[in-house]
């Protein structure tokens, strides 16, 4: 992997319910080298996650930071909470489930190491992936043309879950997310404040519902409103 001199990656993961991929995604990290902090924020998950995450807590390994919330909130109040934590000069968000790859963390810090955006996107339609259901894909299409449309971006992938900020960009944003509306409510507020946002192509491994994919069409409906919502208030 690419070595960045003066930079440390905070990898903020927001974790609900994910007992049979939260110990190989951590392994998957843990194994990236590159200088950084993991922060996983446990939403209150009611299978065997919880049980774990306490026990890797118990267990004070370096640079692992584990927060648990007494209630569950939702993804983006577990981001929320992971940013007051964040020490980083860098900050991405992972999910807990194996559906992105963090060998590719260096392809998204390579352009804000570079001075190019303090935003980098990994985009999924820019590589030939796997679709997986044909909902997702044409909502998170019709999401990106209507980001484009009221913000005047050009991206392809605005629900990608790698974003990847400068830690001061995107913790000025006031975020008020608590849900899965984290993705339009920071693409908004970046496009108003006039960042340039930077899209790389990225691996993409989609699972199904039955795997625990846990986004609904009413999670697309908030999406939508969020975006218009914030083209015309703060």
């Amino acid at each position: 992997m690419q070595k960045f001199s003066n930079i440390k990656l905070s990898i903020i993961i927001p974790v609900y319910n994910e007992e049979s991929t939260i110990q190989e995604i951590i392994k998957r990290i843990v194994a990236v080298e590159i200088d950084k902090e993991i922060i996983i924020v446990d939403d209150k998950s009611t299978d065997s996650t919880r049980i774990f995450l306490k026990n890797l807590k118990q267990s004070n390994p370096d640079n692992i930071i584990v927060i648990f919330h007494d209630k569950n909130y939702g993804k983006g109040k577990a981001i929320r909470t992971g940013l007051n934590y964040a020490k980083g000069n860098i900050i991405t968000i992972q999910d807990a489930d194996l559906e992105y790859n963090p060998n590719e963390y260096a392809l998204l810090i390579k352009p804000i190491a570079e001075g190019k955006s303090n935003v980098v996107y990994g985009s999924r339609l820019l590589s030939d992936n796997p679709t997986g259901k044909t909902a997702y894909k044409l909502g998170g299409i019709f999401l990106s043309h209507l980001t484009n449309i009221l913000y005047g971006t050009n991206i392809t992938d605005e629900p990608t879950c790698y974003k990847m900020f400068k830690a001061d960009t995107i913790k000025k944003l006031n975020l008020k997310c608590n849900r899965f509306e984290f993705c339009p409510e920071v693409t908004a507020k970046l496009a108003k404040n006039g960042e340039y946002i930077i899209e790389i192509p990225i691996s993409y491994q989609p699972r199904t519902e039955a795997q625990g994919k846990k986004i609904r069409a009413k999670d697309g409906l908030q999406a939508i409103w969020t975006l218009i919502k914030y083209r015309f208030t703060d």
